[in-house]
């Protein structure tokens, strides 16, 4: 059920990190091109708007419940049709997207491939790559405890390049995940990828950043 104006009524664009709300996302620097889509409040749940009903329903578990999966199956294409209407076409036509590896590694029965779905729904035929694998387990950063966050290098030790599919280089990338909190996945990813591909130019790309209520 989706709480307030469905966001699908709403002019779609993308906003950008800058000198205005850097600092609520500690981990990005200041030449970090990263762009958002809506903005989730921390500490309310699906029912506070459209924008925690839909990363609610983004994040549910894999399972085999059709009533869950029917929640998160058009979460990620109502995300996947909103990225469609806001990227340029032109960027689009040239670029590699990279979706962000879930917490659960490739073999964990609970992989979340998500994001990777809604970067294929995105636009038929473009070009999808799982470069960045996790290749360990670890747990999800929403269901650690504040002081407990994942940190760029825990996640530089899990992370490695699929080399099989390094090629043709990418050119442009755009790093895709669902929520930009602090800025830790996209920085390690950033840096992989970076000293990987040298030459490549790369952006971040979320359905939402966080936020905090008004009266935190």
């Amino acid at each position: 059920m989706t709480f307030g104006m469905p966001l699908s009524l709403k002019p779609i664009r993308f906003s950008r990190i800058d000198d205005t709300n850097r600092d609520s996302h500690t981990r990005l620097t200041d030449d970090d091109v990263c762009l958002f889509l809506y903005e989730k409040t921390s500490g309310r749940d699906y029912t506070f708007s459209a924008t925690n009903n839909l990363v609610s329903n983004l994040k549910k578990p894999v399972t085999s419940n059709p009533t869950v999966l029917g929640y998160k199956n058009r979460a990620i294409q109502e995300c996947a049709a909103a990225f469609r209407q806001a990227l340029n076409p032109r960027w689009l036509a040239n670029a590699t997207l990279v979706p962000v590896p879930p917490s659960k590694a490739l073999n964990d029965p609970a992989y979340d491939n998500r994001m990777e779905r809604i970067c294929r729904l995105v636009v038929q035929g473009q070009d999808v790559r799982n470069l960045v694998v996790q290749n360990s387990t670890m747990v999800a950063n929403h269901a650690r405890g504040s002081d407990e966050r994942v940190t760029v290098e825990e996640l530089l030790a899990a992370y490695s390049i699929d080399e099989s599919l390094a090629n043709p280089e990418p050119s442009s990338i755009g790093i895709v995940d669902d929520m930009l909190t602090a800025g830790t996945h996209y920085r390690a990813m950033h840096t992989i990828l970076i000293n990987r591909f040298p030459d490549a130019n790369i952006i971040g790309l979320f359905v939402a950043r966080r936020i905090f209520p008004d009266d935190d």
